[in-house]
């Protein structure tokens, strides 16, 4: 018999429920927003050519980790759902299998530092940018095995609900990356000045610290009685391949995603250096309504998951749409910031150095935060709708989604576009369109209600 719920500030499925859980991933994910603008800003008082070339080289380096970012990741649907059902001696094995797949993959991704120079020519960019790019580039490969393996082993505390030791983890790795950053960029404390290299650095640094710290914090003598982090750790055929069924289509999402914008930046960049730079300016700005929001859908999963495990798909709609009403608000502050105050915005980029250069980029960044401002409020109900869905096990159909739309609505009219001679605008025009009809259609998989009745684990 279905237990009922009264409505409460502190109910399951309540908002204060979900803020509890929510707010150390918000601010989580906001330090990390806040460090990714700071590198740009930094970048761009060294020239503007390096903040081109750091925005356009990381998301080439993201199109190829964050399949199995997302992959190792998705172990906390995994937990979340062990967790509700009541089963923790699961949750370690489960960990495991997604770090011995992030140890084997962070070694194999180094193959590619030797091919970044053919990988970015292939983006037909300015010799200057691709040299840039290049060395920025092989930085952020090195930094691919630990990033993967702290995604695996945050899962952890992000599927059981300890989203705080998920932010200490996160703002120890944020604040050696900002030191080391500050240090080898312009060569402060006799370091030398490395530029984009010495950010690079940096981030491998950060990555670093913050996935020793996540190992450890696992392996605590209470957590190695209660959820067998310990005794775990041996391969489970079984599991990991139940793991890799759920945990792979979830990556190939996140993956097409990013190379959908990735594709859409390059061909931005045959534009020409300036209209990569406005692009570049949008897209960092836009991260201050994107990360925060990321941390109310994670939440959301988690939540999902949870419920789920606990045989109670009403909480766990009721908790989506109340993290829906929680982003669309703070969306709505974003894009009236974008629309109220785009040259001040822009402004932050603006080095003494930049002389004729700013003056287009200070007229166009305006235009492009408007575009921003619509389709933000439609990326909260793709990011809390997918999120949903991806707790609740749905990540074959939320793949398909972003594959059968990406190219016929975003990539290949951005690419006819440039062909003809349309200007900037019409590029992003298609990018917009992208991000709203693929926000309707995960509205309309989370209204059917199939995921009610999805589980990524075991019957006990």
């Amino acid at each position: 018999m279905e237990r009922s719920i009264e409505p409460s500030l502190t109910a399951p499925g309540s908002t204060r429920e979900l803020l509890r859980l929510a707010w150390p991933l918000i601010l989580s994910n906001s330090i990390w927003m806040v460090q990714i603008i700071l590198d740009r800003i930094l970048l761009s008082r060294a020239s503007l050519a390096s903040l081109a070339a750091g925005f356009s080289s990381a998301m080439l380096f993201w199109a190829f980790l964050i399949l199995f970012q997302f992959t190792a990741n998705y172990a906390t649907t995994f937990v979340a759902q062990y967790t509700g059902a009541g089963r923790p001696e699961r949750v370690g094995p489960v960990v495991w299998q997604a770090i011995w797949f992030s140890l084997v993959v962070g070694v194999a991704f180094q193959i590619l530092q030797p091919l970044a120079g053919w990988i970015v020519a292939l983006c037909g960019h300015a010799t200057e940018l691709q040299g840039l790019e290049t060395a920025y580039f092989r930085c952020l490969c090195m930094s691919a095995l630990p990033t993967l393996v702290s995604a695996a082993a945050t899962s952890f505390f992000t599927g059981r609900g300890d989203s705080r030791t998920v932010l200490l983890i996160n703002v120890t790795g944020l604040a050696v990356n900002a030191l080391v950053a500050a240090v080898l960029i312009f060569g402060l404390w006799g370091f030398p000045a490395l530029g984009i290299v010495g950010a690079g650095l940096a981030t491998v640094l950060g990555t670093g610290t913050s996935a020793i710290l996540a190992l450890l914090l696992m392996l605590q003598a209470h957590y190695r009685k209660t959820h067998a982090t310990a005794s775990g750790w041996r391969f489970d055929r079984e599991l990991f391949g139940r793991l890799m069924r759920f945990g792979v289509p979830n990556g190939v999402f996140a993956a097409l995603d990013v190379l959908g914008y990735t594709i859409f930046l390059q061909l931005i960049g045959r534009l020409g250096e300036v209209d990569l730079i406005v692009t570049t300016i949008a897209f960092t700005l836009n991260l201050v309504v994107y990360f925060p929001m990321m941390g109310i859908g994670q939440a959301v999963e988690v939540l999902v998951g949870q419920r789920l495990g606990e045989d109670r798909p009403d909480l766990a709609e009721r908790t989506t749409w109340r993290g829906l009403q929680l982003a669309l608000a703070y969306a709505s502050a974003g894009a009236l910031a974008y629309v109220l105050f785009p040259e001040t915005l822009a402004g932050l980029f603006h080095g003494s150095h930049d002389g004729e250069l700013w003056e287009p980029i200070r007229t166009r960044v305006p235009v492009l935060l408007r575009f921003v401002a619509v389709y933000s409020l439609f990326d909260t109900m793709n990011v809390l709708f997918s999120n949903a869905l991806r707790g609740a096990g749905d990540t074959r159909f939320v793949t398909w989604a972003a594959l059968l739309l990406s190219w016929p609505v975003m990539i290949v009219p951005t690419w006819a576009a440039l062909e003809y001679g349309w200007d900037l605008y019409w590029a992003w025009a298609f990018a917009s369109g992208y991000i709203i009809l693929l926000a309707l259609t995960f509205w309309f998989r989370f209204h059917q209600g199939k995921w009610r009745s999805m589980r990524v684990i075991e019957a006990s």
